[in-house]
């Protein structure tokens, strides 16, 4: 394997100026440099990444900060999905990725400058946290860049990535409200999930606009989980059977729903509509399928990466981004006849 000798040997130059060229300072003649890019590749020469961070002391190193990765959540493919948004960007602009997982005990033994130290990133991009998770006061306090998704906060060195929750849980209910219902319940995920405020907004929205009152007893939580959905939508049935519609806050917990609804010897969509959120892949082939709220996990990942490395990098730019929803209609809706 060629050295960084046998380049600049051959170009005849110095072992620095094949490094500076290399590193794109901007004190070596273009000719130069060009030279010895065209001997690089001709040897097979690349540099390696510990060599480069020493040289322009930096890593070009992002990590991806995963809070609360379990099994439970591998249905929904939301974490892989931003994953790949995030390794597509930073390989297309250059940069390293790592993946870090946490949780909130993890949190509490080692602090957020501690972990991103250890793990040489220069930036950090924050998925799955909780409001109440030590981290996310870490993060604004801290001066390493850091974009947030699904967390709307910004600081000088913190930005953030969403999509329009509000808007989208808006929609949902709207739909429903057309559709003749309106005893439409929801099945929210947790307190502790800035989505679940914005969508629980979006849900109360939504009925005010249509002239429907809010009753907050209809409105439980499912922490995202499926099973958990399931056991709050059969308490929540048999507690008000006058329910006709449900807007889950989450696709998953719209399969836990229906699941339940159907064990009570109901019809779905006819005694039962239900809408999702998140159009993951299981929705289209539920049955019925899944009427639901499609978000672009994958360009949330991007988005967040291509903000982070414009921070990195010095460049002037907005610190956060809100992509749109889109809803889908698909079997699980239907006209309210009762």
């Amino acid at each position: 394997m060629a050295t960084i000798r046998d380049v600049a040997k051959k170009a005849g130059v110095s072992v620095t100026t094949v490094s500076r060229a290399l590193n794109g300072y901007s004190d070596v003649n273009e000719k130069t440099r060009e030279k010895i890019k065209v001997i690089a590749q001709e040897l097979n020469y690349s540099p390696s990444l510990l060599a480069r961070s020493l040289v322009m002391k930096k890593t070009k190193t992002i990590g991806l900060l995963v809070s609360g990765l379990r099994i439970e959540g591998s249905k929904d493919n939301f974490t892989f999905e931003v994953l790949c948004g995030v390794n597509d960007c930073a390989g297309e602009l250059g940069y390293e990725l790592v993946l870090i997982s946490t949780d909130s005990k993890k949190q509490q033994e080692k602090t957020y400058n501690q972990l991103c130290n250890e793990r040489k990133v220069e930036g950090v991009i924050l998925q799955g946290i909780k409001t109440d998770d030590p981290y996310l006061d870490e993060v604004l306090k801290s001066d390493i860049p850091c974009i947030l998704i699904d967390i709307p906060i910004e600081s000088d060195s913190v930005g953030y990535v969403t999509t329009d929750n509000k808007g989208g849980a808006q929609t949902a209910v709207e739909h429903l409200v057309d559709l003749g219902h309106k005893n439409i319940a929801m099945i929210n995920g947790h307190s502790q999930a800035f989505v679940s405020r914005e969508r629980l907004a979006g849900y109360q929205g939504g009925l005010k606009k249509k002239g429907i009152s809010y009753n907050e007893n209809y409105v439980v939580n499912g922490a995202f989980l499926e099973e958990s959905a399931e056991l709050e939508t059969t308490k929540l049935l048999r507690k008000h059977p006058e329910i006709t519609a449900l807007f889950c806050a989450s696709d998953l917990m719209a399969m836990g729903a229906m699941r339940a609804a159907k064990k009570l010897g109901k019809k779905l969509p006819e005694d039962l509509s239900v809408v999702g959120y998140d159009n993951i892949i299981l929705s289209s082939y539920s049955s019925p399928s899944l009427s639901t709220i499609a978000q672009d996990r994958y360009r949330l990942g991007f988005e967040a990466t291509t903000l982070l490395t414009k921070l990195l990098e010095g460049k002037e730019v907005e610190k956060n981004k809100v992509l749109q929803t889109a809803f889908i209609k698909r079997e699980s809706t239907t006209e309210n006849h009762r």
